[in-house]
């Protein structure tokens, strides 16, 4: 990530950001109680003018919140002493501290979620570029951690592209969900304001650009943890693409790699290492993600109307979880963008299995005469010949010298059915097809 993207996300969940906007939501809360005339509106107007972190005494404000061991209370009594008597004594009218802290922490992740989606775009636009210039690369599909047929690696790409989008997708859908305000008060049924209370909440949601909670319930918690399941789940697929990014960069394969930095040094030992960092970065940053997520799913458990405790586990790992992925999406574009690509390797391991890796290629094609059984065992017996051969012969050598193939296909068509690029079916038009809709989703996303 870039130092200044990294600082912003950083900054958004410091102390001094967190208390701005704190207060903000306490101006929020005044200005509609001065607005229905539950508070004078010279007393909200004097809040909202002090709900600025700049006017107060940090250093008075944490030794108070050190003596009462309550973090919210000694901001409600710095901000009264900036608002004057008498009208502040009308700051936190009818609120209870979680009201002000959760309301507060969603105007952070908004904050963030804007940053979160640019990465995203930038992701998916670096992803329909890559599989765009590489829609007819053939190269080896492997299944199992064998070879199965041939695919292009822009339609590897395309799998990738395909979730990301998603993810886009799945961002936007989790807003109204997620950016809510809550005005309950203590146990969340209104109870200090009575009838009026939920047009307080309405209106201090309007002011801040927020949804007012249905039910303002202070157990009330799974929207956010289903932010946080959705940044786990962004974590996994950054995990897959780097984990395999990695497995291609092996000296057993060599079909793409990171690009080198110059200067870059793979090991201290051994001068020829080239290893995966920014992967490595990737799968080590989510790994921290994913272990949030049961955490997450813990924090949900609530004992009666409210557990403190559960509270604070919930906002710890949102805060770290959304930084982190902000870290690595950034990593994944960077990966990304340089990624090189060797064509000639794909082409050599294509060619390790002596022509096997269209064994599907044979058997359908012999399939429209023989039947589909009978050529699966003709071309499995061919095909098991060459393997236990150790490969000193080809799979032409044998379907060539087979009558049961021979009969049916000349030498020139076994040749033909034996080159992969022949057998990729739509991996280059679903490549070029899914580019097009990750640069469609990207400028999208960008302008919501």
């Amino acid at each position: 990530m870039s130092n200044n993207q990294k600082n912003r996300l950083e900054e958004i969940f410091s102390m001094r950001m967190r208390l701005q906007r704190y207060l903000e939501v306490e101006a929020a809360l005044a200005l509609a109680q001065g607005e229905l005339g539950i508070i004078p509106q010279s007393a909200a107007d004097k809040i909202a003018k002090a709900a600025n972190v700049e006017l107060m005494d940090i250093q008075r404000l944490e030794a108070d919140q050190a003596k009462t061991g309550h973090f919210m209370m000694p901001i409600v009594s710095e901000m009264s002493r900036i608002v004057g008597d008498p009208e502040g004594g009308f700051v936190h009218w009818g609120a209870t501290s979680q009201n002000i802290e959760q309301t507060g922490d969603v105007l952070g992740y908004r904050a963030a979620i804007g940053i979160l989606k640019g990465q995203l775009c930038d992701v998916v636009q670096v992803l329909a570029q890559l599989g765009e210039r590489t829609a007819d690369t053939v190269m080896a599909g492997r299944t199992h951690w064998q070879q199965a047929v041939p695919i292009t690696f822009g339609f590897k790409v395309a799998n990738w592209t395909d979730v990301i989008v998603r993810h886009l997708e799945r961002l936007e859908q989790i807003k109204p969900r997620l950016l809510t305000a809550m005005m309950g008060g203590a146990v969340g049924n209104f109870a200090s304001m009575g009838s009026i209370g939920p047009a307080v909440q309405e209106g201090m949601s309007r002011r801040l650009n927020l949804t007012p909670m249905t039910v303002p319930g202070r157990n009330i918690v799974d929207h956010f943890a289903e932010y946080l399941l959705f940044l786990g789940m962004i974590a996994a697929s950054l995990t897959s693409i780097a984990e395999e990014v990695a497995r291609l960069m092996a000296t057993e394969f060599s079909e793409v790699s990171e690009s080198l930095p110059e200067g870059d040094v793979g090991s201290s030992t051994m001068p020829q290492k080239r290893n995966a960092k920014k992967c490595m970065e990737v799968v080590t940053k989510s790994a921290r993600i994913r272990a949030n997520v049961p955490v997450a799913l813990e924090a949900m458990i609530h004992s009666h109307e409210v557990d403190g405790a559960k509270f604070a586990i919930m906002q710890t790992a949102l805060e770290q979880s959304t930084i982190l992925t902000g870290e690595i999406l950034d990593a994944m574009h960077n990966l990304l963008s340089g990624l090189e690509i060797y064509p000639e390797h794909m082409k050599r391991n294509l060619a390790l299995s002596g022509g096997l890796i269209n064994a599907e290629a044979v058997m359908m094609t012999l399939a429209d005469t023989l039947g589909r059984q009978i050529a699966h065992e003709v071309v499995h017996e061919a095909a098991h010949k060459v393997a236990t051969s150790g490969f000193t012969i080809t799979f032409y050598d044998v379907l060539s010298t087979d009558p049961h193939v021979t009969h049916h296909l000349g030498a020139d068509e076994i040749k033909k059915l034996l080159d992969p690029a022949v057998h990729t079916g739509l991996s280059s038009k679903i490549a070029r097809e899914t580019s097009a809709r990750g640069y469609a989703a990207a400028s999208h996303h960008r302008t919501v």
